[in-house]
């Protein structure tokens, strides 16, 4: 993709978005089943919405905060784990953007699910994620940003092509 020319598409701004928040609650869901899963006898939506299961007086809590914290930092990317950030958004100065329209949309879904979040661990774990989620993902884009292009495989396809035509 050519970022010279930006082209306002809200399709495809509305399609990452949507891919962003999938992958998000799919990481979670995962970090949920391996971390939560195996201490309560059924994982209920409850503890992905419901600003009350963030608790650090229980070893549950404990461990549903960093179920959200794994799926911050899964958010991000790297080159071993999940990409979500570095392949769907692909811009250093739009992962911000997008990690806080993730985490407002989340603040919504819980404000419908369970009421406003009056716990102050829910408010500590969630702008913490967003801040990982933002910070890395900018650092992996940028990285992926800088990286040298390749000039001998260009001289090589364009040489190859020329000899075509001749």
């Amino acid at each position: 993709m050519f970022y010279g020319a930006v082209v306002w598409d809200p399709w495809l701004i509305v399609s990452q978005i949507v891919c962003l928040q999938c992958l998000y609650y799919l990481a979670l869901g995962l970090a949920m089943a391996l971390l939560v899963g195996t201490r309560v006898p059924r994982l209920t939506l409850l503890y992905f919405f419901d600003f009350a299961t963030l608790t650090p007086r229980t070893p549950t809590g404990w461990c549903a905060i960093a179920s959200f914290l794994l799926a911050a930092v899964a958010g991000h990317g790297n080159q071993r784990i999940a990409v979500f950030m570095l392949y769907v958004i692909e811009r250093a100065k739009k992962c911000l953007d997008f990690a806080a329209t993730l985490y407002i949309i989340h603040l919504f879904i819980c404000i419908v699910y369970g009421g406003w979040p009056a716990s102050i661990t829910w408010w500590v774990v969630n702008i913490g994620g967003l801040a990982i989620m933002a910070l890395l993902g900018e650092y992996l884009c940028i990285r992926r940003e800088l990286k040298d292009i390749p000039i001998s495989r260009l001289r090589a396809i364009v040489f190859n092509l020329t000899a075509k035509r001749v």
